[in-house]
């Protein structure tokens, strides 16, 4: 008898289809976890689970009596209850890595969409208002290259976007992290600083912490009103490591020149919420690694991570390895 599977909002089809070939696979997408009672009744006899932003809570655990592992379609994992699930020796799972060019080209597009304000002239010409061939200066942008780049969170997908930053547009390069990256620091002529006084003299910001319970509501009014004037700021970590009316208060106020959004305190943004009323506002939803061949690789290495469980082999990229240390 096959191994039951759960497989939950997105596995790549052709990843699906493999998986459908070795394990009974049961597909759910955005139904309510706690109350569906299909998801409830083949979650009590699953072994394993696959997908993207499925909350695996106590709750969902007390009805998965026979879970040996959690694969998450993402790098990020705070939809995990790790501790929960290390109490209860089961295998938690993530795909870092391979998302990291894309994610960075992603936080680099959005600064050079803010800076130079692209969206909002593109609205600009495709609306008829382009009469005369030189534009007014009221709608001229600001140069990235060689500008200063704050950028706090230095891990993986920081450093990517100061490669591109330090080659590619000459940026100063300064940082904030939990510990001084001396290979960074030589690699891209980097400084470390405090995190205030990286927010003080950093023309652009780009946050791309994880979500963890120190980083959540790390950037509100009081570091907004740090930074410049000019200042552009650029969240690519999760919507919830920024206090977001606070966010909003200094972007209708001045306070910071303009933002660039790909994550939000709540997603799908709901349609009143202030910032998509904002010029100064360049917003994507949520698209970090969603490129075809991203999302690609994060499926078929959320698969190895699962396949390799389930067979009793530790997997390639196991969040708490405490529940290996324990067989």
């Amino acid at each position: 008898m096959k191994k039951k599977i759960i497989a939950y909002n997105r596995v790549e089809k052709p990843v699906l289809e493999k998986l459908e070939q070795q394990y009974d696979v049961h597909f759910f997408k955005d139904v309510d976890t706690k109350k569906d009672p299909e998801f409830l009744k083949q979650l009590h006899d699953t072994e394993g689970i696959i997908g993207l932003e499925l909350p695996v809570d106590g709750q969902l655990l007390e009805h998965a009596p026979n879970l040996k592992i959690v694969s998450n379609v993402s790098v990020g994992y705070n939809n995990l209850d790790v501790d929960g699930l290390t109490e209860r020796n089961i295998m938690a799972t993530n795909t870092p890595g391979v998302l990291t060019d894309t994610v960075a080209d992603t936080v680099f597009g959005l600064l050079i969409s803010a800076a130079r304000r692209i969206p909002e002239l593109d609205r600009y010409v495709k609306n008829g208002k382009w009469k005369v061939e030189a534009i007014e200066p009221e709608y001229f942008g600001t140069d990235v290259h060689h500008k200063k780049l704050g950028i706090i969170g230095m891990g993986r997908i920081g450093q990517a976007i100061a490669k591109r930053a330090h080659f590619g547009f000459d940026m100063e390069i300064l940082y904030h992290s939990r510990s001084r990256k001396p290979v960074v620091e030589e690699t891209f002529n980097a400084e470390y600083l405090g995190l205030d006084e990286l927010l003080k003299v950093s023309d652009y910001i780009c946050l791309i912490t994880p979500l963890t319970p120190e980083t959540t509501g790390l950037i509100g009014k009081q570091e907004f009103q740090l930074m410049k004037n000019s200042a552009i700021f650029i969240n690519g970590s999760r919507g919830k490591t920024v206090v977001e009316h606070e966010l909003i208060a200094a972007l209708q106020n001045g306070e910071i020149a303009a933002a660039g959004l790909d994550v939000y305190e709540q997603e799908p943004v709901q349609a009143d919420n202030p910032l998509l009323k904002l010029d100064n506002v360049v917003t994507t939803p949520h698209i970090g690694s969603s490129t075809h061949e991203t999302e690609l690789k994060m499926s078929e290495l959320a698969a190895t991570n699962l396949e390799a469980g389930l067979s009793g082999k530790k997997p390639p990229n196991l969040i708490n390895p405490a529940v290996w240390e324990k067989k």
